[in-house]
C-alpha cells in the first residue's frame, strides 16, 4: 500500500519535510516513489503538486495523519482534520510530578546524604570490629 508522508530533511532544530509518495514499509527517509511537495513548519508555508496529490490519492494511496491535516488546511482534500496522536519516548519521559520534585532540590543536599551515610556504615563497621575483638579477647 502507498502512503503519502513527511520526511524530515532539515538540520537540528531546523526542521524541513519533504512530502513523498512511498510503500507504507518503507523507512520515511528510503526509497520513494515520487515528491509530492515539501513543508516548512517554522514558516508554515507549503509547497505542493496537487494535481499528482490528487492522482494518486484517487490511485488508492493513503495520507499520514499530518499530511492529510495539511492537505485539509491547504484544500486539496475536503474532509474533516484527524486528531494526531504524539508517542511518548520511551525511557526518556519522566512523570511531571517527579521531575519538579527533582528540581526543587539543591544538589549539594544529595551529596551530604550520601556522605553521611557512608559515615554511619563506617561507624557501624568499626563498632562491630570492636565486638568481635572483646568477643576473641
Amino acid at each position: 500500500m502507498l502512503s503519502i508522508r513527511f520526511a524530515r530533511v532539515g538540520k537540528k532544530n531546523k526542521a524541513y519535510f519533504k512530502i513523498m509518495l512511498q510503500e507504507h514499509t518503507a523507512a520515511p527517509g528510503g526509497r520513494h516513489v515520487e515528491i509530492l511537495g515539501s513543508y516548512d513548519p517554522h514558516k508554515k508555508e507549503a509547497l505542493l503538486k496537487e494535481e499528482r496529490i490528487k492522482y494518486w490519492i484517487s490511485k488508492g494511496a493513503k495520507a499520514s495523519d499530518t499530511v492529510h491535516n495539511l492537505l485539509v488546511s491547504k484544500g486539496i482534500v475536503s474532509d474533516k482534520k484527524r486528531a494526531v496522536k504524539i508517542p511518548e519516548k520511551t525511557g526518556e519521559a519522566k512523570p511531571k510530578e517527579e521531575t519538579k520534585a527533582e528540581e526543587k532540590k539543591p544538589e549539594g543536599k544529595k551529596e551530604v546524604k550520601t556522605e553521611e551515610i557512608r559515615e554511619e556504615k563506617a561507624i557501624e563497621e568499626t563498632k562491630k570490629g570492636e565486638s568481635k575483638s572483646e568477643a576473641k579477647e
